[in-house]
């Protein structure tokens, strides 16, 4: 709960920043919207070599900040889907489980811009686990079921580092691609000597700035 109660300060600190920078810059502050596709998936790990790409969602609320002249801070607030998924064969049925970690993501990105319209971008995201539930499908006969939440079991704190791109077409709307390593263990308690387990997620959407 305090990692929580940081997130939503850092986030709430950055947009009265955001406030504050709009009447003393010479650059308008934009802020605007944005929401896209999550593509994540676990990292490597001995007992992870069947894992694959979970496809997800990601949307929530951004403030664009110029602190030079080609250059800006973005920090955001998003809703974003992380996991993965796995296949295997048990007993002559074929089975499909899925890993569904969702978090509240607060990520701050230094921006250059490139081109006029283009703009490069790198910087952390602080991810606040909201839920975590396994679900499991007999793709042979249909039949699926979803666990019951056990966040409490993990790390709910994620720390990675993005690195992105985005294009607008228009000064108001605009394309956004963006890669997080995570570098945080997914587990609470890892038994010594084993392998961490970390988030990783891609993620292409559409921003929309007022």
């Amino acid at each position: 709960m305090k990692k929580l109660i940081l997130g939503v300060a850092i986030a709430a600190g950055s947009f009265a920043f955001a406030q504050t920078a709009k009447t003393s810059s010479s650059s308008p502050v934009a802020f605007g919207v944005k929401a896209g596709m999550n593509v994540s998936s676990l990292s490597k790990d001995e007992g992870l070599d069947d894992q694959k790409s979970k496809i997800g969602f990601n949307a929530g609320v951004f403030a664009n900040i110029p602190v030079a002249s080609s250059f800006s801070v973005q920090p955001e607030l998003l809703y974003s889907q992380y996991g993965s998924k796995a296949e295997y064969t048990l007993l002559g049925d074929r089975y499909s489980a899925s890993s569904n970690l969702d978090y509240l993501t607060v990520p701050v990105m230094l921006q250059y811009n490139a081109l006029p319209n283009l703009y490069l971008e790198a910087g952390p995201e602080f991810g606040f686990m909201m839920s975590a539930k396994n679900k499991i499908k007999n793709e042979t006969t249909g039949a699926s079921s979803t666990s019951d939440d056990y966040k409490d079991g993990l790390n709910t704190f994620n720390f990675g580092i993005g690195l992105g791109a985005g294009y607008y077409f228009t000064p108001n709307i605009g394309l956004t691609a963006r890669y997080v390593a995570g570098l945080t263990d997914v587990a609470k308690d890892r038994p010594s000597g084993s392998d961490a387990v970390k988030n990783n997620v891609f993620q292409v959407g559409m921003a929309f700035k007022f």
